[in-house]
């Protein structure tokens, strides 16, 4: 791998990435970055957790013209999910200049506020081909001096039915600019886009299959009406620290994680039908290890990137081959071995004859006898989650959550875990020992000259 200082990049953003213990790019980012850097137009594949959303941030964020207060760089996401986490990382990137504001903008949110802040103007926008359609269409965000545009995940953009939003959207945007166009899949969709709205762009493929030798994969036949059993014998028998079941409606999702809640398990669910707080709440309790087992439809999990995940488990298995490899990628990375586990109904098998033709195996159907009988799962989760009503625009900063705690409430720092302040609200994983404790020092000291209100989730 290379080392960032291989990069024309300022010494203030090599310490920042030092910092970040960004130290050698990945592959995605070795490949991406020289053309993002040098002004070109790039069409990349890469999966979700491969580094490119710092493939193409660092790139956009050297060229940012921090003086100039306008809209410079529009990047849009299929998901409210993913566009928070580009965003995030984005801000965490552009800590090495002062000043860079960055404003997501995404449906399932208040319209107001968003416009407020569009109004203040900002360098960098991040948000759904949906919501960026509608400021457009009221007059609420200017985008004339858009010089680079982003397009991460392309193809499911497409596949969610993003296709006219986007066209709308590149109407307002100049014509002289960097397109940087990020996909997992090159569909013939795909490269009729880049062909439409890119110039020479320079293509980089990276890695996309998995080493088998690093995630194990089993296959289980089951009827209909004993799967949601299955999967319970499965978690019992391996007891997965993290565990993403994928489910192919959101129906499924919602039954799937109350049947698992009814036999002792900690699980949620998440779907298109959820409120945007309700959907933040879940994937930080999720990523932060305080529910460890999340059922979800693709769309909804589009974006996820949970560093560490034991085990993936499909409850229906997909109806394409690639999405079947992509949804296991999601476990066993960085080397680490990982588990996927998938259940067929005796009139499924050609599915896993599709996959093994696909993957060039031969996998074959394991034993559920093989499998623990369904015990009770209620093992509590090590951490705890605390929600507090304030996050960035009551100037929360995690630092001042974890003083309020180490400091003022007497804890451990190691007893604290993933902190996440969003616009309106916080959260501090905290360990279950401890988390009475946490809550009384929260509820009762103030935190920046004020108190807040504290919610207690597991």
């Amino acid at each position: 791998m290379s080392a960032f200082t291989t990069l024309p990049l300022t010494k203030s953003m090599i310490k920042n990435l030092n910092t970040m213990g960004y130290q050698e790019m990945t592959p995605v980012q070795a490949e991406s970055l020289p053309h993002v850097l040098g002004g070109e137009d790039l069409l990349a594949q890469a999966k979700t957790g491969s580094g490119k959303t710092a493939a193409f941030g660092i790139g956009l964020l050297h060229n940012l013209d921090v003086k100039r207060f306008r809209v410079q760089t529009l990047v849009m996401c299929p998901t409210r999910e993913l566009a928070d986490q580009v965003a995030g990382e984005l801000r965490r990137i552009a800590r090495f200049k002062h000043n860079i504001k960055i404003v997501t903008i995404c449906g399932g949110m208040p319209f107001l506020p968003q416009q407020i802040s569009l109004e203040h103007q900002a360098h960098i926008v991040v948000g759904t081909p949906g919501r960026i359609e509608q400021h457009l269409n009221r007059g609420t965000m200017n985008l004339d001096n858009v010089t680079t545009l982003v397009l991460d995940e392309a193809d499911r953009m497409l596949d969610i039915g993003f296709a006219d939003s986007i066209d709308a959207i590149l109407g307002y945007v100049p014509k002289r600019r960097q397109t940087l166009l990020f996909s997992a899949t090159f569909p013939e969709s795909i490269l009729e886009l880049s062909t439409r709205f890119q110039k020479n762009a320079q293509q980089v493929v990276v890695d996309i299959d998995h080493e088998e030798n690093v995630i194990r994969q089993y296959f289980y036949e089951s009827d209909w009406e004993t799967k949601a059993e299955v999967v319970a014998q499965i978690l019992g028998t391996v007891k997965p620290a993290s565990a993403l079941i994928f489910c192919n409606t959101k129906r499924q999702c919602r039954s799937l994680s109350t049947f698992l809640g009814e036999k002792g398990f900690s699980a949620l669910a998440i779907h298109g039908d959820l409120e945007q707080k309700d959907r933040t709440e879940v994937l930080v309790r999720f990523s932060n290890g305080s529910t460890p087992i999340l059922t979800a439809t693709d769309v909804a999990a589009r974006g996820l990137d949970i560093s560490g995940l034991s085990a993936v488990i499909n409850f229906d298995l997909p109806f394409e081959s690639e999405v079947y490899v992509h949804r296991i990628g999601r476990t066993g990375r960085a080397g680490k071995e990982g588990m996927a586990f998938s259940l067929m109904t005796p009139k499924e098998g050609f599915r896993l004859k599709e996959i093994n033709h696909m993957m060039g195996a031969c996998f074959e159907v394991s034993d559920v006898k093989a499998l623990e009988p369904s015990t009770n799962g209620s093992v509590l989760p090590p951490m705890v989650t605390l929600s507090i009503n304030g996050g960035r625009k009551s100037k929360l900063r995690p630092g001042d959550i974890l003083g309020a705690l180490t400091k003022e409430g007497k804890i451990a720092g190691s007893c604290v875990g993933k902190i996440n302040c969003f616009e309106f609200y916080s959260y501090v994983a905290i360990e279950r020992c401890v988390a009475d404790k946490a809550q009384e020092a929260l509820s009762t000291k103030k935190i920046k000259g004020r108190h807040f209100i504290i919610h207690r989730h597991e």
